[in-house]
């Protein structure tokens, strides 16, 4: 067959249509493929923020310090800027720009040297979303399909948003919200022409153009950005020239301490072992908590001023170390908490270790006590007693101080006044240790706690954060309240992952806690264990002290707070040399009068069933008119258990006078006559801080 040129050119129209069947095949391939199979999963990380109860941001959990915020949070200079200096055909283009490409490739050629890269604004977030940074002719071809697609899928507004949330601006800043904080120290909506400008010349070579790193290259990089920004049309000429004039105003690169670092570890730990690591650290959730910062910094300005230095241990750990922490008695939620001197220097988180709380135990035995039929004008002798032990010799327990024993009876308010041990261990003796046990179970101490005699004087370890949570039933009329951390976690997106209420059940008589606290308002007063409270907090307050060897402990409340401070060396054998009156009570109040500057004062909430009578301390039976008027006192009793016998110990007798009808001197009560005032005890024996380590107490 011969091939004439008419042949020739129909072959040629041949093929030529065929190739372009080809391309248009390939064509609606491509762009079914484009249109149709799913994007990879993202892999850019979140800092999660952690919120106290107010709102103001804690801190923040990350691998890479980044927060996305919407595009209307970040200012329309940035925008504009980085639109300008990056991409200026971005809202022409699809995804890919040929005139960038040929651009570059032209002065990449004339430079003899890789000078400018066309990649557009959609091909660095497909590179910084899904890709690694690797140059390589595959991975290339790889961005241009992701290009499209995100094209394909997403508006220009929402691809800008992408981008302006995942690119680096350097010194572990990632994105536009994050960078305004880093180097302006202000939210990016907020930013001016001049910041947008220089942030926007930042992102092309961070280490290069970093104000931080060069302020002159960092000004200059600011003006080509803004002769850009005129060339577009997005500002003008005078704007222009006003920015350039504008000098920098940085922040600063000063490494900020973290605020509430054992609180944000403790709220760690406890979403960890529900959200895994990567996802605290990587997935952008917004934590609510309970903490209060104006709180949190009224403890460490009390703790810091309040706890002494003594020396470093072996590990170079300064000691004696401590703890504080706050809960609103109402609800259960931790306002402050302070874990050791220095996160720093030791991540040890004191607040959650068991320690013994030595007499600040003491209010749970007695608070059995008058839930089993004792009253506050119940008396035990301060003698030598030998109470008997199963299987080991009988223990003798002494007080603390320079006399053993006071030799007489004491009233159990007075006893509980001024911690002594002797009435305590007969209390103990004589009610059955579990009975105290069970109701620090019942108010909230969730540590292993055995029943023993010495038990009373603090023997078992419990933790600041337990004492904190109990004490909140003698604040609130005897609810028990659940510690709660965190109220609320939300995805990036806004949607609530958990939400906590708070947990309060009834668990002791309202009547008996009243009493009780009444009694713990006289430790903070002259006479009390606690008296260095009562000097500084004007007031209504109530506490414990507690001393053993190795720890000191004050743990207090108001109507409105209630916190545990916890001082003492990290290795207990080795002694604290002060008592918790001494050591954490002045903590205590320090903290208290600053936190509760803006609370007004009010007294404790008076139950129904509670009556007064005027009682004899010696005997505490009812008054009469030949008690001495040291010994007489108002005092406070469940209705139905106040004293009806007068007094036995004082009588015309033992005054020298005859009884009625001889002498005319019928018995009966006396006027009320209590030196302290009403409500208010006379004057105990002077105060003396318990502690555990004179009397060895059995195991």
């Amino acid at each position: 067959m011969v091939y004439t040129p008419k042949h020739l050119r129909k072959s040629r129209l041949t093929l030529l249509r065929a190739a372009l069947g080809g391309v248009l095949v390939l064509t609606l391939i491509l762009g079914l493929y484009i249109l149709f199979t799913p994007l990879p999963k993202t892999s850019v990380p979140l800092a999660s923020r952690l919120f106290d109860v107010r709102g103001r941001q804690v801190a923040s959990l990350y691998t890479q310090n980044r927060v996305d915020v919407p595009l209307s949070d970040i200012a329309p200079d940035l925008r504009n800027a980085i639109v300008a200096i990056e991409d200026y055909r971005f809202y022409e283009h699809f995804g890919v720009d040929p005139v960038a490409v040929v651009r570059a490739l032209v002065r990449n050629v004339q430079a003899g040297r890789v000078v400018e890269g066309g990649s557009t604004i959609t091909q660095q977030l497909a590179k910084n979303l899904y890709l690694t940074p690797e140059r390589t002719f595959e991975r290339k071809i790889h961005e241009l399909f992701l290009a499209f697609k995100l094209e394909a899928r997403y508006s220009k507004e929402q691809i800008l948003r992408l981008y302006l949330n995942t690119i680096y601006f350097g010194h572990g800043a990632y994105g536009a919200e994050v960078a305004a904080q880093t180097y302006f120290g202000k939210h990016a909506r907020d930013l001016t022409l001049a910041e947008a400008a220089l942030l926007a010349g930042v992102a092309r070579s961070p280490g290069r153009y970093s104000p931080y790193v060069d302020p002159s290259a960092a000004l200059e990089r600011r003006a080509i950005v803004l002769k850009r920004m005129t060339e577009l049309g997005y500002i003008t000429p005078a704007q222009a020239r006003a920015a350039e004039k504008e000098p920098l105003r940085l922040v600063g690169l000063k490494a900020k301490a973290a605020r509430a670092p054992y609180f944000v570890d403790y709220v760690v730990r406890q979403l960890e072992p529900r959200y895994g690591a990567d996802m605290l650290h990587k997935g952008g959730l917004n934590i609510y908590t309970t903490l209060d910062l104006d709180m949190q910094a009224a403890a460490e300005e009390a703790f810091r001023q309040g706890l002494p230095v003594s020396f470093r241990d072996a590990r170079g750990v300064t000691q004696p170390q401590g703890a504080l922490v706050a809960i609103d008695p109402k609800s259960g939620e931790i306002r402050a908490m302070i874990g050791g001197r220095d996160f720093s220097e030791t991540q040890l988180n004191r607040a959650v270790a068991p320690r013994q709380p030595g007499s600040a135990f003491k209010p749970f035995v007695y608070l059995a006590a008058l839930q089993n039929g004792y009253t506050a004008a119940s008396t035990l002798s301060c003698e030598p007693i030998a109470l008997p032990v199963p299987g080991q010799p009988p223990w003798t327990p002494t007080d603390y101080g320079d006399k053993d024993y006071h030799f007489r009876p004491l009233t159990l308010r007075e006893a509980l006044t001024i911690s002594d041990n002797v009435v305590s261990a007969r209390l103990n003796y004589e009610l059955g240790p579990a009975q105290g046990i069970a109701v620090a179970h019942d108010l909230g101490i969730q540590s292993r706690l055995t029943p023993h005699l010495s038990s009373v004087l603090g023997t078992n370890e419990v933790t600041p954060l337990e004492m904190a949570a109990a004490f909140c039933a003698f604040a609130n009329g005897g609810r028990r309240v659940e510690p709660l951390a965190v109220l609320r976690v939300e995805d990036r997106f806004g949607r609530v992952l958990e939400e906590h209420q708070p947990s309060i059940r009834q668990a002791a008589d309202a009547r008996a806690v009243y009493i009780v606290t009444n009694i713990l308002e006289n430790v903070t007063r002259p006479g009390g264990t606690g008296s260095a409270v009562g000097r500084i907090l004007d007031r209504p307050v109530a506490g414990k002290t507690g001393t053993s060897q190795g720890n000191a402990w004050f743990v207090g409340f108001t109507p409105d707070l209630a916190a545990a401070v916890y001082v003492g060396n990290d290795e207990p054998a080795r002694d604290i040399y002060g008592t918790g009156g001494g050591l954490a009570a002045p903590i205590f109040a320090g903290f208290m009068k600053k936190a509760l500057a803006g609370t007004p004062p009010h007294d404790f909430t008076r139950p129904a069933g509670i009556i007064e009578a005027e009682i004899c301390t010696e005997s505490g039976l009812l008054a009469t008119r030949w008690c001495p008027p040291e010994t007489v006192r108002r005092e406070l009793f469940i209705q139905g258990t106040q004293p009806w016998q007068p007094c036995n110990i004082h009588t015309p007798w033992s005054s020298g006078q005859l009884p009625w009808p001889f002498g005319g001197l019928e018995p009966g009560p006396a006027p009320f006559r209590s030196p302290g005032g009403e409500g208010t005890p006379g004057q105990p024996a002077p105060g003396r801080e318990e502690t555990t380590q004179p009397s060895a107490p059995p195991p």
